[in-house]
């Protein structure tokens, strides 16, 4: 190394970070090799309320939302709707993985615990939209209203 030339971050220090990440790594892995069960998934909770939309997107960030009969019930410009766009292409990913119709129904559900979830009864996938963020969930929870 020159003179002129100084290490950013020393080496001690990325050292123990790549230590620290691999006594974690092997936490993680003993810990599910003894069986240890998952204990953070959300609460389950009884449903107060739930409505099957269908989802419509676009790689814009534009999307749409049909109630069952074919209504619309919202739109969405690239700007208001990419976390209801990006659901979208999950969606249209895990369906295209498990070979079924791409323009299937979602389930919205509202648990009583307040927590929101969405559902794909095509494929069997969903997600807990609390995860995302208020303000994502909250783009579901007013499609609920």
């Amino acid at each position: 190394m020159h003179a002129t030339e100084r290490e950013l971050v020393p080496r001690l220090f990325v050292r123990a970070m790549f230590g620290m990440v691999m006594i974690c790594l092997i936490m993680v892995a003993i810990y599910r090799w003894m069986d240890g069960p998952v204990q953070y998934t959300a609460p389950e909770s009884p449903v107060v309320i739930e409505k099957t939309l269908f989802l419509e997107g676009a790689m814009s960030g534009a999307a749409r939302v049909f109630a069952e009969d074919g209504t619309l019930i919202a739109e969405y410009s690239p700007e208001e709707g990419g976390f209801l766009s990006g659901m979208w292409r999950v969606l249209q990913r895990e369906r295209t993985k498990a070979r079924v119709d791409l323009d299937g129904p979602v389930i919205v559900r509202a648990r009583e615990n307040n927590r929101l979830e969405i559902f794909d009864p095509s494929t069997g996938w969903g997600a807990d939209l609390m995860g995302f963020g208020a303000d994502n969930s909250a783009a579901f929870a007013r499609l609920l209203n």
